[in-house]
């Protein structure tokens, strides 16, 4: 066998690769997680259980093979809580768990400075469409398409506060599964619960939109702390 000081230093060394602390402490929520995405930025939003509707957003670099955490901050869910995000069903004021891209942001307000993200503006003519008959939906539109019925669509002006700032959520969106829902965004805090997104303060989605590096690949994974939903699962 090799020496004390080269046993230690072999597992300081993984401990690091693990993203575990070499005190022994227990690694960063990311470096127990099932999958980040690939990239060097992540998201994780956690309620304690699925039937919550609060909890921790949190935001994290990888770096020199440690996710160290750059902020978080308070966090509101779904009014019925989370679910599986394969199994969900749309117009039930879930949030979906599960691992996402985060294709680009949006506001009604100015992209905050030193943000690098795509950033699309929010004008009179612009709609997501959530209409599962239309050839649009769970997609951006503007104008908003001529199948695409308004009261199955979300105005996106309309939501002053919680659409000030906005990124969408890759939820059902490489290819949308009709009836298991429509736009899903992280965005600004309303008055109380979701309809099924995530959200936060004005302050933190500025804060996360400026951190955002789309070189670094972000995604946001969103679930419980254990369970069948737990977010360590994706």
């Amino acid at each position: 066998m090799g020496s004390p000081a080269v046993a230690t230093a072999l597992v300081s060394a993984s401990l690091l690769v693990l993203g575990a602390a070499p005190g022994g402490g227990q690694p960063p929520l990311p470096a127990r997680m099932a999958d980040t995405g690939g990239g060097t930025q992540l998201i994780t939003a956690v309620a304690a259980k699925a039937s919550a509707t609060s909890g921790t957003v949190t935001w994290w670099e990888l770096g020199n093979g440690r996710w160290v955490k750059a902020g978080s901050a308070a966090a509101r869910f779904g009014a019925n809580g989370l679910v599986e995000g394969a199994s969900r069903k749309q117009g039930t004021h879930t949030t979906p768990a599960g691992l996402y891209e985060l294709p680009y942001a949006f506001g009604i307000k100015a992209a905050p400075g030193g943000t690098t993200y795509t950033y699309r503006p929010v004008r009179e003519r612009s709609w997501w469409c959530q209409d599962n008959d239309s050839r649009v939906y769970n997609r951006w539109s503007e104008p908003r398409a001529k199948d695409c019925r308004a009261a199955e669509s979300e105005h996106l002006i309309a939501y002053e506060k919680q659409y000030a700032y906005a990124m969408v959520v890759g939820f059902n969106y490489a290819k949308p599964v009709r009836g298991r829902g429509a736009g899903i965004f992280l965005h600004v805090n309303g008055s109380g619960a979701t309809a099924g997104c995530v959200s936060v303060s004005a302050d933190a989605m500025r804060r996360i939109l400026k951190w955002a590096d789309p070189g670094q690949q972000p995604h946001i994974a969103i679930g419980t702390t254990g369970g069948r939903t737990a977010i360590t699962r994706y």
